[in-house]
């Protein structure tokens, strides 16, 4: 059984230029994704992006790679779609897929989601929540029969840190997450992924 880890980083970045070598206590932002999954228990950790200079850094930090066609990397390609060429490229059985701007990943909660692939067909990252959400100009509760907070039903929120799936599912379905789907739940304070510089300036008094 062959676990592998992939990080997509692709060059083009519109909040934040050149976001994911964007330094962190001195350190460029794919760095910590990289590390976690070498520390966890995934047998290779892979880089796949267009960018020479992501990849050269990548490589520093002992992660393999892999060059993304410029096809896959723009600001219309899917995650899907640079998961599926790499997954036409490499052998694996299961895959971890792990985004470099979610840096507060921790390498057990990746070895905790892959123990639940014995269980699941995916596993993603979750956090719980219990806040009143509208979507569409719709409450996710009864207006007329509004409970305390802490007695509201619980809903989760997609971290998008972590996702973790069979390799046989991702080239039949095309998508990240199929089959029997299990959440691994990660604190709230782990949750934060960057896509603004507000989130960077979180981000950077989160991680010591």
């Amino acid at each position: 059984m062959k676990i592998v880890t992939i990080i997509l980083a692709r060059s083009g970045s519109k909040g934040i230029p050149n976001k994911n070598l964007i330094k962190i206590n001195n350190k460029p932002l794919i760095s910590f994704s990289i590390k976690a999954s070498i520390n966890s228990k995934v047998d290779e950790t892979w880089v796949s992006s267009d960018s020479e200079e992501i990849l050269k850094v990548s490589k520093k930090y002992k992660a393999k790679t892999i060059i993304r066609p410029k096809k896959y990397a723009t600001d219309y390609a899917t995650s899907e779609s640079a998961l599926l060429h790499f997954a036409s490229k490499i052998n694996f059985d299961i895959l971890v897929f792990l985004q470099p701007t979610s840096p507060l990943v921790k390498f057990n909660d990746i070895n905790k989601a892959i123990n639940m692939m014995k269980k699941y067909d995916s596993v993603i990252s979750v956090s719980k929540i219990n806040q009143f959400v509208w979507t569409n100009n719709k409450p996710n509760y009864d207006i007329n029969n509004r409970k305390r907070r802490q007695n509201n039903f619980d809903s989760y929120l997609e971290t998008g840190s972590i996702f973790v799936t069979k390799r046989k599912n991702l080239l039949k379905s095309k998508n990240r997450i199929s089959g029997k789907i299990g959440f691994l739940e990660v604190p709230r304070a782990r949750s934060f992924d960057i896509d603004t510089y507000d989130d960077l300036n979180i981000i950077k008094k989160l991680i010591k």
